[in-house]
């Protein structure tokens, strides 16, 4: 059981409770103003420009710009890094000997700020989606303004939000399946808090992934419909084997609009055979449709994809058409 991480214990043994640390009081509702983003920041002047960036399934990325990739990206990668948070995920592979990986591991550092909140870790894995930090408190610690940073569990073991009101911000983890979803609505300011620019190259939710890590999965779904079956060699044994016909009928189930979300969810059950990638397709484009704030940008329907320099596109492949949105 050990080398399985199993309790000893056995699964009837009661789970154990870990006790708030002093100070972590969940009734402060005095924060100072300098805690409360859009009152500080903003009292004289127009509201923030809020951002949306989200990853899910194999792994697809939204980007504070609307840019929408599907990426490899496996082993860890920075999602966000300013001077406020840093979020890191972990993607792992869905299958033994498959390239698609999917999100396992997520760790979000909440940075000290001033007289709001101590510096705060949130990690969640697979099968692990704690409805606190990781020092078991539930609100930013022991500072004037610790209610400015809190985290409430929406469903639980599967869906939890965290509300960062000194700077704005809004995250939302779910666990789907086996894996992890992230989306985050950030203002634009924060955002943009970032002290060398030049080094936060791999900021993906900023910056997208780099163009070696990039798939382009839209030639993909061009040749499963032409060949009308899943590409060979492309999905090991999964849990069930998907043509693109069947696929695409799965997915209209819970995504009826054919937009990069329905898109991605094909393309993930072709390659993982795994329907809760589905499940995380739609919860992704819900997360959407409460985080973003232009409801005119909700639906992308061409993927984005970086040309190489000098502006052509990487050997071997078309350049993609501009990046549409639809209501």
């Amino acid at each position: 059981m050990v080398q399985h991480n199993c309790s000893k214990d056995g699964p009837t043994s009661q789970p154990r409770l870990r006790t708030l640390p002093p100070g972590d009081s969940q009734e402060r509702s005095d924060s100072p103003e300098i805690c409360h983003y859009e009152k500080s920041f903003h009292k004289h002047s127009a509201a923030p420009n809020y951002t949306h960036c989200g990853l899910f399934g194999d792994p697809h990325l939204r980007t504070f710009t609307d840019t929408f990739q599907t990426c490899k990206v496996q082993g860890a990668w920075p999602l966000i890094d300013n001077n406020y948070l840093n979020v890191q995920v972990t993607n792992t592979p869905v299958l033994p000997g498959s390239s698609a990986t999917a999100t396992s591991k997520l760790t979000i550092i909440f940075k000290s700020f001033q007289e709001c909140v101590d510096q705060k870790v949130y990690q969640a894995e697979m099968d692990e989606l704690p409805a606190a930090f990781a020092d078991g408190s539930k609100n930013g610690g022991d500072k004037h303004g610790a209610n400015s940073l809190k985290i409430t569990e929406k469903v639980s073991g599967q869906h939890i939000e965290i509300q960062a009101k000194y700077i704005g911000t809004t995250i939302v983890v779910r666990q789907v399946g086996r894996y992890l979803t992230f989306a985050v609505r950030m203002p634009e300011e924060v955002v943009n808090a970032v002290e060398d620019r030049d080094s936060q190259g791999l900021y993906l939710c900023l910056r997208g992934c780099p163009l070696n890590q990039q798939i382009d999965f839209q030639t993909f779904r061009s040749a499963q419909a032409a060949e009308g079956r899943t590409q060979e060699g492309a999905q090991p044994a999964g849990p069930e084997a998907f043509t693109y016909e069947s696929a695409t009928a799965k997915c209209r189930e819970k995504l009826p609009v054919e937009d990069l979300y329905f898109q991605s969810c094909v393309f993930d059950l072709l390659t993982t055979g795994d329907v809760n990638f589905m499940l995380a397709a739609y919860y992704a484009f819900e997360d959407v449709k409460m985080l973003h704030s232009n409801k005119d940008k909700l639906h992308l329907y061409e993927r984005t994809r970086d040309l190489a320099p000098g502006n052509a596109a990487p050997s071997g492949l078309p350049r993609a058409p501009p990046a549409l949105w639809v209501a």
